[in-house]
């Protein structure tokens, strides 16, 4: 899917990337590769890690709160994130020939989730761009069956891809890593506009989105402001998680996001005039909860993956009635 042949090359659609591979070359994911002029994924039906996952781990509040979410991924990734926290799993295309994972075709992931009772299916971990097919298939079956689709997506997919896909996707959890393009360049070995246009794209096709900016010190620290800006010109109501980094992968040396830093880049986001902003990785901080925007009541609280429904119902709010935007 998504392919043109061009003198024996091929060009791939499937993400903003555009790779042009050469025969027996694969593309910058590490799971695609030219045959004979043909464009195969290498991952498909090929599960490198599944669980079960509180629908908080994405990071998604305001998507049915509270609920458990059957996860998965395959190996690749079309980022080079210095920061990986998956990178044994997102990287490994890139060191080894033979790709690893478990067989276990779309029907086996549907009905897993059926079995753990999930109200949704996560495709995760890694990207799920790069295992787009598979994908596809597991999301057209889980739609069937009444269950939810969820990207948890660095928001390079392609537009055709997820014009494709969309009538399937019910919610995506977008990173939004930094906000120059010389951070995306160095840190991620990718383009931030693409990321931006998707984002509002995700919106245009009608599929909840909420975005999650990993606070790096020393590296996107002065983004704070322009990202809280970006998403309120987008649509003030998209929850932002603004989240804590730790020394990983390639970023060993870099010291961890202190809660103040997260407590203040959530200050930003709502004197920005965002509805919703949340810190995370750093269970026990007042921003893990969600507040009516109306009255300030807590309406969910929240420690770690642990959620308590308050004053809430029928995604309003019991004191004002105010109405909170979401899937609930």
């Amino acid at each position: 899917m998504f392919y043109s042949p061009i003198n024996g090359d091929v060009k791939c659609h499937l993400c903003r990337h555009e790779c042009r591979i050469a025969e027996n070359k694969r593309g910058i994911c590490g799971v695609r590769e030219n045959r004979d002029g043909k464009l195969y994924s290498l991952v498909y039906g090929k599960a490198i890690s599944y669980h079960v996952d509180p629908i908080e781990k994405k990071p998604l509040f305001h998507f049915l709160p509270g609920s458990t979410s059957f996860s998965f991924a395959t190996a690749g990734c079309n980022f080079r994130c210095l920061h990986c926290q998956n990178w044994e799993i997102s990287q490994l295309p890139h060191d080894k020939k033979e790709i690893p994972g478990i067989n276990l075709g779309p029907e086996e992931i549907v009905e897993l989730a059926r079995k753990y009772r999930c109200e949704s299916i996560s495709y995760t971990y890694t990207e799920p761009t790069i295992f787009y097919e598979y994908a596809y298939d597991t999301a057209k079956l889980a739609n069937k069956e009444g269950i939810k689709n969820i990207f948890v997506t660095n928001g390079y997919t392609g537009e055709d891809a997820l014009r494709e896909i969309s009538p399937y996707l019910d919610a995506a959890n977008i990173d939004l890593k930094g906000f120059t393009e010389e951070f995306y360049r160095k840190v991620c070995g990718a383009k931030l506009k693409p990321v931006l246009d998707n984002i509002k794209l995700y919106i245009e096709l009608g599929i909840w989105i909420e975005v999650t900016t990993l606070l790096i010190p020393g590296y996107n620290d002065k983004d704070v402001r322009p990202i809280a800006r970006f998403l309120k010109d987008v649509d003030e109501n998209i929850p932002w998680h603004v989240t804590g980094f730790r020394p990983e992968y390639k970023l060993l040396n870099v010291e961890s996001t202190t809660p103040e830093s997260l407590v203040n880049a959530r200050k930003i986001g709502l004197e920005e005039g965002l509805k919703h902003v949340y810190t995370g990785n750093v269970p026990g901080l007042e921003g893990e909860n969600t507040y009516c925007p109306g009255c300030g009541t807590p309406l969910i609280k929240r420690i770690g993956f642990n959620v308590e429904i308050k004053d809430f119902e029928n995604g309003k709010c019991k004191k004002c009635g105010t109405r909170i935007a979401g899937v609930f």
